[in-house]
């Protein structure tokens, strides 16, 4: 039961880290692309963004395969969740699509 417990709580912790992962993306393009220097915002978010997800992952396995197993179903389900609530489409985006023509 104590076993069930923990994979349960990695499987939350992935989400957690999914959601501040691919939700942060999601931010860094919404505001990166109006930043005055774009390419040091999206480099210092790829850089944040990783790290937290790595130390994140680092602590919740404890050394663990099943809980870091645990942690990445959670993890990738935050990244299903985001991309159906997120509505990636030329309204939402207008001018960055690629082959656009304005």
């Amino acid at each position: 039961m104590i076993e069930f417990l923990q994979l349960a709580a990695a499987l939350f912790a992935g989400a957690l880290l999914g959601a501040f992962f691919f939700g942060g993306l999601w931010w860094t393009v919404r505001r990166g692309v109006t930043s005055s220097q774009p390419a040091l915002f999206f480099l210092g978010s790829l850089l944040l963004r990783t790290l937290a997800v790595l130390v994140g992952f680092y602590f919740v396995s404890r050394d663990d395969w099943h809980r870091l197993a645990a942690s990445l179903a959670g993890f990738i389900s935050a990244r299903v969740a985001i991309r159906r609530r997120v509505d990636v489409s030329a309204q939402a985006l207008p001018g960055m699509l690629p082959g656009r023509v304005q």
